[in-house]
């Protein structure tokens, strides 16, 4: 799980292709499995809320879609390809008596029973590939165990008690380990004592205090510490300096961080020693992009101009453009030829107006075939409401 990505959220508009939008459209408001052909693929498609899925034979190419246009936060499940949104997040800052306040975490999680999303109590959440378990953190940061959660029936199925307090946990990429990380105040507290002027406003700061880390056998459930202090010039991963978790190379044999060097990103090995990056992400064009499971297509930055909203697709080898597509940002891959993406509502995308109030959005490599994945989001960026989703193989 893993600065807010709308930080960076470009303010334009784009001409919509509109014979396109009119079929969308026309199919959502049918509220029932139909089958769009999309440049060759067969998408199967259940809009609203509805569970039908189409019995139609669908080639071996064919990605299955589950869209929710009209909810936003979504109740039931968002699925696309081998991707589906298995829970989500909204944040608030609640300030306390003594001047101190915390960022709060509102975790929803997919119940596969309940078949929709429901809202938990846990501090801090990831989600393992398969979507069947989820590592939880208990409130009052940092914790002293991980719960691992059934997601079938929202029950924790056992605890790893640790020595160390620990703020943040994910998965590596196969699901068969933890990498969590440690801190000694809350890495999400803001505190009095490090106040800043915000807006001619002093408000409470963030304090790094992170320690190290545990890598987590969950076969074993043996925990390997490794101390590692914070570091000092680079963000958070989530946009403040009090949390500052490790995460898993793409192939789970390293760590990283985000760092202020050309990669973006400092390495480390599972005993915390700095490592070179990786021969395939070093070669990458774009240090924060997504290759596709083919690993043909890396995915590239906001590259809209003339009112257009819309980022480019890179070639993998040769880092040039392959395809624009739209949207503001490409979150994941459903598929080689599908991806998910943030895209704003192209009708209220000027700046002051609407530039935030975005919606999940499935979109081909050839620009053109899109259909709405979710509702939209509040267009205020600091909105309570506004959510973030986890993306999750399934």
């Amino acid at each position: 799980m893993k600065s807010d990505p709308q930080s960076r959220e470009k303010l334009m508009t784009q001409k919509t292709h509109e014979q396109k939008q009119r079929r969308t459209r026309a199919l959502i408001a049918v509220g029932a499995a139909v089958s769009l052909v999309a440049g060759g693929t067969v998408i199967a498609l259940v809009a609203g809320g509805g569970d039908t899925e189409s019995n139609a034979v669908k080639p071996p190419s064919a990605l299955h879609v589950l869209a929710r246009p009209e909810q936003s936060p979504p109740q039931d499940l968002i699925a696309a390809g081998g991707v589906a949104v298995s829970g989500y997040h909204t944040t608030k800052i609640a300030n306390e008596a003594d001047g101190d306040a915390v960022v709060t975490y509102t975790w929803s999680l997919y119940n596969a029973a309940a078949k929709r999303y429901q809202k938990t109590d846990w501090a801090w959440v990831d989600v393992a590939p398969g979507m069947r378990t989820a590592a939880v953190l208990e409130r009052d940061l940092p914790a002293d165990r991980i719960g691992m959660l059934n997601m079938a029936t929202g029950k924790v199925q056992r605890w790893i008690k640790v020595d160390k307090g620990i703020g943040g946990v994910q998965f590596s990429p196969d699901g068969k380990s933890l990498i969590a990380t440690t801190y000694s105040l809350n890495p999400d507290g803001l505190f009095k004592d490090a106040s800043y002027r915000l807006n001619r406003k002093k408000v409470p700061g963030p304090k790094p205090s992170r320690t190290g880390f545990y890598v987590i056998d969950l076969a074993t459930d043996k925990a390997s510490f490794s101390a590692l202090p914070p570091r000092k010039d680079g963000p958070g991963v989530y946009g403040g300096a009090g949390r500052q978790d490790l995460r898993w190379s793409s192939d789970g044999k390293l760590l990283w961080e985000p760092a202020a060097n050309k990669a973006g990103k400092v390495y480390y090995n599972e005993h915390a020693h700095k490592s070179a990056v990786p021969e395939l992400e070093a070669s990458l064009p774009s240090p924060g992009g997504v290759l596709s499971p083919d690993g043909a297509h890396i995915t590239g930055s906001f590259a809209g101009e003339d009112g257009q909203i819309v980022s480019e697709v890179l070639d993998a080898k040769t880092g040039k453009r392959s395809a624009l597509v739209p949207g503001q940002q490409l979150l994941a891959w459903a598929d080689d030829d599908h991806l998910i993406a943030w895209r704003c509502d192209p009708e209220q995308c000027e700046p002051g107006k609407g530039e935030f109030r975005n919606r999940l959005l499935l979109v081909g490599l050839n620009g053109e075939d899109t259909i709405p994945l979710s509702g939209f989001r509040q267009a205020k960026l600091r909105d309570e409401n506004r959510w973030t989703p986890i993306l999750s193989d399934r």
